[in-house]
């Protein structure tokens, strides 16, 4: 898929499911939940036992392209370029690495590096992140995207940790452009109830879509 496709689905939708499992199966059966929520963008995280494999299957099993497969927890280019050999759509990291942006230029694949700081902010664009992680965002709360905005109003940012459906709508007022949900979007694996995170999903999705209103 182009990167420009992805990065118009990912942001239309405007919640990327953030997935860590303990199994490839809880892995798989929390994307299928999220997906018939309304999210299509999945961000498998590399602590998931055999990620790879798991993006491998989500691929084939979703080939037609309704899945945004990311992966996650990227902390290398060694990591990116598995990720992508594997069927891997966009590529996500906790933080900046150089040598994993050039990778993904390489291929025009987005990159997301998780950032804090203005200046780091600067730097991950200025590497070519179409779309910069604030992480963790529950250390600044919606504030942070306004204020990054003042002196970088052309700055495209998507929170990661701490948004839930309670504040969701404050981050898309902020001027997010999307936001990255884990455990409050898919508590509902610790019990095997899966019906839950799917009606989450659809939750996260009509607030996104209030909030833009």
């Amino acid at each position: 898929m182009d990167k420009e496709k992805v990065l118009t689905k990912l942001t239309d939708a405007g919640l990327v499911a953030v997935i860590r499992a303990n199994t490839a199966d809880e892995a798989i059966r929390i994307a299928d939940a999220c997906l018939e929520g309304g999210c299509p963008s999945i961000e498998l995280t590399f602590t998931v036992p055999g990620a790879h494999k798991v993006i491998e299957a989500l691929a084939a099993k979703y080939n037609n392209g309704e899945m945004l497969l990311g992966a996650g927890t990227v902390l290398d280019a060694e990591t990116a370029r598995t990720a992508i050999l594997s069927g891997a759509n966009y590529i996500v990291s906790p933080g900046f690495n150089l040598e994993a942006a050039k990778l993904c230029n390489r291929y025009r694949l987005p990159y997301m590096p998780g950032c804090m700081t203005i200046t780091e902010v600067l730097t991950a664009m200025e590497a070519g992140a179409d779309i910069v992680k604030i992480f963790p965002a529950d250390l600044f709360g919606p504030k942070i995207i306004k204020d990054i905005k003042g002196p970088l109003p052309h700055a495209k940012m998507m929170p990661t940790g701490g948004v839930d459906v309670t504040n969701v709508d404050q981050w898309i007022k902020a001027g997010a452009v999307a936001v990255g949900a884990g455990s409050s979007l898919i508590a509902g694996a610790k019990t095997g109830d899966y019906a839950k995170i799917t009606e989450t999903a659809k939750e996260f999705i009509k607030k996104i879509k209030e909030a833009r209103a």
